[in-house]
C-alpha cells in the first residue's frame, strides 16, 4: 500500500492511535456504508477546523467533525474525481470527547469517521427525520462501537 493509497492522513499522528487499525477501518466503511466509493479523511487541529467551518460554514468556532461531499464547486475537480467526499476530524476535540465517554481516542475517531461518512453518503441529522440517526445506530451497533455523536445530543 502507497502512502497515496490511504484514506486517513493526519497533520500529525498522535501515538496513541494505532493508525493501521484505523486505516483497515475506514477501508471497511469505504466498502459496507459508501459501497465502494472512495472518500478521504484527514485528522487535524483546532485551528483547521475553525478555518474549514468558518470558511465553508459561516461558523467561527472549531468542530469535532465536518463533512465535504464532493460536488459542483465543493471540492477542486482535479481531486474530486471519483471521490465521494472529506472529512475533516478535530483531535483535541476526539480526545476531550473519548474522556468525557470514558471510551479510548481510537473509538472516538471510529464515531467520527462514521458520523462523517454518512454525512458524506447525503444524510443530515437536522433535516432528514431520523434516517441519518437511525442509519448511524444501525452502523454502529454493526461495527461494535458505543453510542454516536447523534444519540450524545439531548432531544
Amino acid at each position: 500500500m502507497s502512502s497515496g493509497d490511504h484514506i486517513v492522513s493526519f497533520r500529525r499522528a498522535p501515538a496513541e492511535l494505532n493508525r493501521r487499525s484505523l486505516e483497515r477501518y475506514a477501508r471497511a466503511l469505504r466498502e459496507q456504508v459508501a459501497k465502494g466509493r472512495d472518500f478521504t479523511c484527514l485528522i487535524t487541529g483546532d485551528a483547521e477546523l475553525r478555518r474549514l467551518n468558518r470558511d465553508f460554514r459561516g461558523q467561527d468556532y472549531p468542530t469535532d467533525v465536518l463533512s465535504f461531499p464532493a460536488g459542483p464547486g465543493l471540492i477542486p475537480p482535479r481531486r474530486s474525481r471519483g471521490l465521494l467526499g472529506e472529512i475533516a476530524i478535530s483531535l483535541p476535540r476526539a480526545r476531550a470527547q473519548a474522556a468525557e465517554c470514558h471510551h479510548s481516542l481510537e473509538t472516538e475517531v471510529r464515531i467520527l469517521i462514521l458520523h462523517g461518512l454518512l454525512h458524506v453518503c447525503g444524510m443530515d441529522h437536522e433535516t432528514d427525520d431520523g434516517r441519518m440517526a437511525r442509519a448511524e445506530i444501525r452502523w454502529r451497533k454493526r461495527l461494535g462501537l458505543p453510542a454516536g455523536l447523534i444519540e450524545r445530543v439531548p432531544a
